[in-house]
């Protein structure tokens, strides 16, 4: 989680009416990340689990997204924010989600790109945002975003809405960007501006770019028939 995927968690969810029971999918809040980790805020009056395969804060349920421990379209929303690069058979993830999720059901997912190796317990995926489009083409409306150079984006995300899902409205669509221009913000510290600033003039631009462009974004809408 990092404070420009915590603006677009609150875009979607200012925008788009997110049907519950809501399961978030590596909920265990970080030491460190509390202001930011909670996201149960932005759904209030709404059931809301956190799962993860540790014990901690922000857990409720116990389990493993590639074999989710919940019945069959029994779920509203899925989240999992930063998830399944850590998930060793992430098609199996996928297809669990779509499994629990009920045909008005809604996922927000998001994954890094242009990041270090980290754990837990390993990091084994990154995801561009043409993988997420085509792990949830089941889903008939697709929108995908991603933070960063569109080369090299830092982050990418996706809210993809099942079948019985209204289908946005331009309404939606306009409000929906217009809150992530004004919520998603990961701006750089000034010594680190400054020092990849003076970098950029003696190396160019394009080694730097994931960095200096941290506060640029993309996002469209694709549609498809339901499978």
């Amino acid at each position: 989680m990092n404070p420009f995927l915590h603006g677009v968690v609150r875009a979607v969810a200012e925008t788009f009416d997110l049907p519950e029971p809501i399961v978030e999918i590596g909920a265990l809040q970080i030491e460190g990340q509390e202001p930011i980790g909670n996201l149960r805020p932005f759904f209030p009056g709404k059931t809301y689990h956190g799962l993860d395969c540790r014990t901690g804060p922000g857990v409720d349920i116990i389990g493993n997204v590639e074999s989710l421990p919940l019945p069959d379209h029994s779920i509203g929303t899925v989240i999992a924010l930063s998830t399944f690069e850590h998930v060793q058979r992430f098609w199996r993830g996928f297809d669990e989600i779509y499994r629990v999720l009920r045909p008005d059901g809604a996922v927000l997912i998001s994954c890094p790109f242009y990041l270090h190796v980290h754990a837990f317990p390993s990091d084994y995926w990154r995801f561009t945002p043409e993988a997420l489009d085509f792990m949830l083409e089941r889903y008939p409306v697709r929108i995908i975003g991603s933070q960063g150079p569109s080369r090299r984006p830092a982050h990418v995300w996706a809210l993809a809405l099942r079948e019985d899902y209204p289908k946005p409205t331009p309404q939606q669509w306009t409000r929906y960007q217009a809150l992530v221009g004004r919520y998603a913000h990961q701006p750089l510290a000034w010594h680190r501006l400054i020092r990849y600033q003076l970098a950029r003039w003696f190396c160019g631009r394009r080694p730097f770019a994931p960095h200096l462009d941290r506060q640029r974004w993309e996002t469209q809408c694709r549609t498809s028939k339901a499978s």
